[in-house]
C-alpha cells in the first residue's frame, strides 16, 4: 500500500489479489460494502447504495465506543468496473466523512493487474485546511485499516476469484 500527499490531495493504492470485477462488487453491493467498510472493530448499519450518477451512498459508522459516524456520497461519474467518482456529503459533520470528507471529491479506479486488482483512492479536499483536519481525525490511517478489513473480508469469504 502506498499513500502520497499533496496540499489539496490524498492518494491511497493497493493491490488486491482479486479480479476487479469482484473488488467492484464488494465496492458497490450494499450487502458487501456493510460487511468490511471501515477500520476494524466498527460496524455499519443502514448501508444504501444507488448506483447511479446523482444517486446516494450511505452508512453509519458504529465505533466500538458506540459512537456513530455518518458516511454518506453522492456519485458524480461511474463507469463499471472501472471507475467511481463521489462527492462527500457538504453537511457532514466529521472531518472525515467516515470516508467520505464533507465537500469532497473521492474518485476510486480499479484497474485489472492480470487476475489481480489495483485499486487507487484519491480524494481531493475543497481546501488545504480541510485536508488536514481530516488528516488529524485519521483519515489516512482509517482508510488504510478499512482496505485491509477488505482483504480480510475477501479471505472470511474465501474468494479465491470467484465472485460471489
Amino acid at each position: 500500500m502506498t499513500t502520497t500527499t499533496t496540499a489539496q490531495e490524498i492518494t491511497i493504492t493497493r493491490l488486491f489479489n482479486a479480479p476487479r470485477e469482484l473488488v467492484w462488487k464488494v465496492w458497490t453491493d450494499p450487502y458487501h460494502l456493510q460487511r468490511w467498510w471501515g477500520p476494524h472493530g466498527f460496524v455499519n448499519t443502514d448501508c444504501a447504495i444507488q448506483l447511479q450518477v446523482g444517486g446516494v451512498m450511505r452508512l453509519n459508522m458504529h465505533a466500538p465506543d458506540g459512537k456513530v459516524y455518518p458516511c454518506q456520497g453522492t456519485f458524480r461519474e461511474i463507469t463499471a468496473p472501472e471507475r467511481l467518482v463521489y462527492d462527500g456529503d457538504p453537511t457532514a459533520e466529521h472531518a472525515c466523512g467516515a470516508g467520505l470528507p464533507p465537500s469532497a471529491t473521492v474518485t476510486i479506479t480499479f484497474a485489472e493487474q492480470g487476475d489481480q486488482t489495483l485499486l487507487t483512492l484519491h480524494t481531493r479536499f475543497a481546501a488545504a485546511e480541510r485536508l488536514q483536519a481530516a488528516a488529524e481525525a485519521g483519515f489516512v490511517i482509517g482508510w488504510e485499516a478499512t482496505l485491509e478489513a477488505l482483504v480480510d473480508y475477501f479471505i472470511s469469504q474465501n474468494y479465491q476469484g470467484d465472485t460471489p
